[in-house]
């Protein structure tokens, strides 16, 4: 089975980075919309950020017992063509039983409005999960249609570069398209519990082998 793990590397490119018949605007580097969704495994930069002591403290006191990284990101944001990112909570993507997830979002560079900040809705990880995006015979598609939401319920989430901002997986967020010409780099990184919490079998993410834990309490 070829799921997006198998590949070593790949590079999604912005859909405002071509023109109507299909030819770059932009210099590739200046078109990549992110890189993914296995660098903590594959790429020894990244692998060796995402199993430092740093961030193995960390989850320990967000209380997991046995974290792996399930799905990383690197997003670019490019400048004038940076994409929107439409509401969603995490754990719709990467669902555990009990849900597990968290996201590890690292601002690479100082992150605003004006570029694309993330914006969420506060308090929407107490109401629990929407719907769920799943792979069935049907191929990849959420199970029911996304609910409408108001955009004055989110609040913009402007940070520093080095910030680190942890998504609670039901939290409803967002970001919008980068219009300005400074782009926006990050580092996502989503992390669930393999320690009495099962990885869906529907999940649209699916893999050979299993990652191995960053530690076991």
């Amino acid at each position: 089975m070829i799921t997006s793990t198998t590949v070593l590397t790949r590079f999604l490119f912005s859909l405002k980075a071509f023109t109507d018949d299909g030819k770059l605007k932009h210099p590739k580097e200046l078109s990549i919309n992110k890189v993914g969704h296995a660098l903590h495994e594959h790429d020894p930069v990244f692998k060796s950020f995402c199993q430092s002591e740093q961030i193995s403290h960390m989850l320990v006191s967000l209380g997991y017992k046995r974290p792996v990284i399930i799905q990383s990101m690197y997003i670019f944001k490019q400048p004038g063509i940076g994409g929107e990112v439409v509401p969603h909570q995490d754990n719709s993507f990467l669902y555990t039983e009990p849900p597990s997830c968290t996201g590890l979002w690292l601002a690479l560079e100082d992150a605003t409005v004006i570029n694309g900040c993330l914006w969420a809705i506060p308090g929407s990880h107490k109401n629990g999960l929407v719907r769920r995006f799943i792979r069935d015979d049907e191929g990849v598609h959420f199970d029911r249609p996304s609910p409408s939401y108001d955009h004055k319920d989110f609040v913009s989430i402007e940070v520093k570069a080095g910030s680190l901002v942890i998504i609670h997986g039901d939290l409803i967020h967002q970001s919008f398209e980068n219009q300005s010409p400074k782009s926006r780099h990050a580092l996502s990184l989503h992390v669930v519990d393999t320690e009495s919490c099962v990885w869906a079998p529907d999940n649209w993410l699916r893999r050979k082998v299993g990652p191995e834990p960053l530690y076991v309490s």
